[in-house]
């Protein structure tokens, strides 16, 4: 009797430490992506660990302000957000804190990462040119800074400048070529504009496939999305400087936050984030390539083609941010 007691008192104490160390853990997180990108994900963790996920979505800019707000009496515990500009932006406000992570650095290569181990990218985004298939060969096609030569006048369409999206890609400019030809670049390129600027890349790639303009410059994963509802429609991606520094490329990504309750936790579920099963799942619902290089991107996405990065780093998004909006404004960039 005394032996039964013993080995099923050992039975309850060994349930409850698996119960502590998997369904008592909650983590919290803040998120610019939208519910639909991100509850996925979330679920296929807490099925793996029994570590709960409570999560909050908003626009970048409401999240950082409720994170300062909130201060040291925060709940979040993790913040994920779109564009490396807005992780630099956490970061110099004292949002984030660093993080010791060998599993970090092996998976994630250092342009698509802080250099203070802050934050780290979970998903590469291209900014590239898009194309009307019945109006321009693809041999017409070269590069970014080509989208503003003589060829191309009254035929360009492009998003507002009032996107972080763009200010990121002129913010990269600036670090490649400097403000003087950077500004010359983007003058050149409102000079060719077919129209207005638009107010999503939707609404652009819409535009380029109906003839109201032959080129433009957007993220991929939109185009994704449309060529899911219509595989027919005439437009395709252009995969652009590849004989030189390569594609831009952003990130969505993620940081542990400087109050985190759980960090150890909030560690946790960012390490497995960019591992190679979490990576398929995190890229592919958006349509978006993975960070981790061992991960093949989604079949519709590897569909495009392949292409080599810009490895100019993604902080630079954020550091000249300021200055490519002002340039974007002296330009006549609406």
């Amino acid at each position: 009797m005394i032996r039964a007691v013993h080995i099923l008192l050992l039975t309850v104490t060994s349930l409850l430490a698996a119960a502590s160390a998997f369904g008592g853990e909650e983590i919290v997180v803040y998120s610019a992506r939208g519910e639909q990108l991100i509850k996925p994900i979330f679920d296929a963790y807490t099925k793996e660990t029994g570590v709960k996920i409570t999560f909050a979505t908003d626009k970048e800019g409401a999240l950082l302000q409720r994170l300062k707000a909130e201060g040291a009496n925060t709940p979040a515990d993790m913040l994920i957000t779109v564009d490396a500009g807005n992780l630099w932006q956490a970061e110099r406000e004292g949002l984030l804190r660093p993080i010791a992570s060998a599993t970090l650095r092996a998976n994630i290569p250092a342009h698509l990462r802080d250099r203070e181990n802050q934050w780290f990218g979970l998903s590469v985004r291209a900014r590239t040119i898009v194309y009307n298939t019945q109006r321009v060969r693809p041999g017409e096609l070269n590069t970014y800074e080509d989208l503003g030569g003589p060829k191309w006048k009254g035929r360009l369409c492009l998003r507002t400048s009032k996107k972080v999206y763009n200010q990121s890609l002129v913010a990269m400019m600036i670090a490649e070529h400097g403000a003087a030809e950077a500004e010359r670049i983007v003058r050149a390129w409102v000079g060719n504009l077919a129209t207005d600027v638009f107010p999503d890349d939707t609404k652009l790639i819409e535009a380029v496939a109906a003839g109201q303009c032959d080129v433009g410059i957007v993220n991929s994963y939109y185009y994704g999305r449309l060529i899911e509802k219509n595989p027919a429609l005439p437009a395709r991606l252009f995969w652009a400087n590849q004989k030189n520094k390569g594609v831009h490329v952003n990130i969505s990504g993620a940081g542990v936050t400087r109050y985190a309750r759980h960090p150890e936790a909030a560690l946790k579920l960012l390490e497995w984030l960019s591992s190679p099963k979490a990576q398929n799942l995190f890229a592919d619902v958006n349509l978006e390539f993975p960070v981790n290089p061992r991960v093949p991107p989604h079949p519709s996405v590897a569909a495009w083609g392949d292409f080599k990065q810009n490895l100019i780093h993604v902080e630079n998004a954020g550091v000249l941010q300021a200055d490519a909006v002002k340039l974007m404004d002296r330009a006549g960039y609406k």
